[in-house]
């Protein structure tokens, strides 16, 4: 059998479906018409984002391995592994309370410290950091939480919260759905213990990723736009931290939106992102969650993509602002809007630049690049123009783009 890489789109869809499952039960486990997997299968027409996400569901699987770009069953490495089993280990021992051994836990300070750090290694890509300062905020936070009082005990509160998401936000990129979802409801009591609205706010727009993730886009949807009620700003009275929250559950009803292809509701969700963003005035920072002008058009650029509004998405893309990104954008965030420009790019006919883009992106994250779906999907587009180039660029980034 040839290798994975070398299949096409359709025939890895059927080897993953398998004779254990039809066709149609494919299409009624994914909510699709089978016509539309049956064209699949034949490798007619291109997939949509949403169709993508609702087959890599229905079939267990992630939307790089029926694009090729992962082979079933192999997608982490052993270091990846290694990283989610101690993680794991962290979020239910921790929530057990069982702790035992550390007899001298961190001060506040070094756990609030060690938490940013698992931010800022998540935003990286790097999951053997996560872990290794997740971990240790989980185990020896909750060790001091549990004797703490007063003012300490809130700021633990909010810091053991703001890690379990991070626990739950590097589980879901791995596809590990019930561990995101464990760390998410230890997030959340502790949230409703310290009783920071804006916390919990951003914790349901984590939740709303993963149903998103999960391919439960109405869910998705629903989550964020309920979660955004409890922090909206009221006219001209909004704090910085509602605004920023507000803002990031717009952004997050409106990716589900669009994967849905609800242009309507995407349109009115980022036009309300907009709006919150222009009262922030600049981008900022919280609980590991940036947003602000900048970010909400890079955001807006993703999803006129998945609208296949491929015109206002370069047009965004060209504004002077979106030239340099702010300081502290993360090299994920950097490199996930260059994908959506490169994708758009491609689909304008503007193919060198697409190949430029793509290459920008291998040389500035070439471990991320590698896990990623949308190098493979430009990859096949581009090569419609030049197969030699395409072969080139995968050569030089380390991911084979074309067979």
């Amino acid at each position: 059998m040839s290798s994975w890489a070398d299949l096409t789109n359709g025939k890895r869809i059927k080897h993953l479906r398998g004779s254990g499952l039809t066709q149609q039960g494919l299409a009624d486990a994914a909510g699709l018409s089978l016509a539309l997997v049956q064209k699949a299968e034949q490798d007619r027409g291109e997939l949509s984002v949403g169709s993508l996400l609702e087959l890599a569901h229905a079939l267990n699987t992630d939307v790089s391995v029926i694009l090729g770009q992962q082979a079933p069953r192999r997608g982490m490495d052993r270091g990846d592994r290694a990283a989610l089993r101690q993680l794991s280990d962290a979020v239910h021992e921790s929530a057990l309370g069982e702790w035992e051994g550390i007899d001298d836990p961190s001060t506040v300070e070094e756990l609030g410290e060690a938490r940013d750090r698992a931010w800022d290694s998540y935003w990286a890509s790097d999951t053997a950091r996560v872990s290794s300062y997740a971990s240790k905020v989980l185990m020896e936070g909750q060790a001091r939480y549990a004797s703490a009082t007063g003012s300490e005990r809130e700021r633990l509160g909010s810091i053991l919260a703001s890690t379990y998401r991070v626990a739950a936000s590097c589980s879901n990129g791995l596809g590990q759905r019930d561990l995101a979802l464990s760390a998410l409801t230890s997030a959340k009591h502790l949230a409703g213990n310290v009783g920071d609205p804006v916390m919990t706010a951003l914790l349901e727009s984590t939740l709303s990723w993963i149903h998103l993730r999960g391919a439960k886009l109405p869910r998705a949807v629903a989550v964020a736009e309920r979660a955004a009620l409890t922090v909206e700003p009221s006219f001209g009275n909004g704090s910085r931290p509602q605004l920023l929250a507000y803002g990031r559950l717009m952004i997050s009803a409106a990716v589900a939106a669009s994967r849905r292809e609800d242009r309507s509701a995407a349109d009115d969700y980022i036009s309300q992102a907009h709006a919150a963003a222009a009262r922030l005035g600049r981008d900022e920072k919280l609980y590991g969650t940036s947003f602000g002008p900048t970010a909400a058009k890079a955001e807006a650029v993703g999803i006129h993509v998945a609208l296949k509004d491929y015109g206002r998405a370069l047009e965004l893309a060209g504004q002077p602002e979106m030239k340099k990104l702010p300081k502290f954008t993360s090299k994920v965030a950097r490199n996930r809007y260059r994908l959506d420009v490169a994708l758009a790019q491609c689909a304008a006919g503007l193919h060198d630049q697409a190949g430029d883009t793509l290459i920008e992106v291998g040389l500035d994250a070439p471990e991320w690049v590698r896990h990623q779906a949308l190098p493979g999907v430009i990859g096949k587009r581009l090569a419609k123009a030049s197969t030699s180039r395409v072969r080139n660029i995968g050569e030089l980034i380390g991911v084979p783009l074309i067979a």
